[in-house]
């Protein structure tokens, strides 16, 4: 499935996020703070405050920007406590938008949120 899809480029961002996702099958549900380093429509690299073990699958929230329960399928993780992922949906432009505005890093000082758009 995602050999075929079509490869959104990857920008540099700030975000704070939080992973979710269940362990031991259903009986807890644990929750992990993380940051988002770069995003596009489709995929993410998160970086992790230490190393855990994650589940091939979990949800991701976005707190600043109001985006909740983007599922995500682990694709890679990298030794400088770093993940690769991939999203189950696309996110869209008005959600990316929403991401850079609450942005911390200095490329997405001057984004602005239309309030009109909501």
């Amino acid at each position: 499935m995602y050999d075929r899809e079509t490869r959104f480029t990857m920008e540099d961002t700030m975000n704070a996020a939080r992973i979710e996702y269940t362990e031991k099958g259903v009986m807890n549900m644990a929750s992990r703070r993380c940051d988002i380093i770069r995003i596009s429509r489709s995929q993410a690299v998160l970086g992790l405050l230490t190393q855990y073990s994650l589940p091939q699958q979990f949800y991701l929230d976005i707190p600043d920007a109001r985006i909740t329960k983007v599922g995500c399928l682990l694709m890679r993780v990298n030794a400088n406590n770093t993940i690769e992922v991939r999203f189950l949906r696309v996110l869209s432009e008005k959600e990316m938008n929403r991401i850079f505005v609450y942005s911390t890093h200095p490329a997405h000082r001057d984004r602005v949120l239309d309030v009109r758009a909501w």
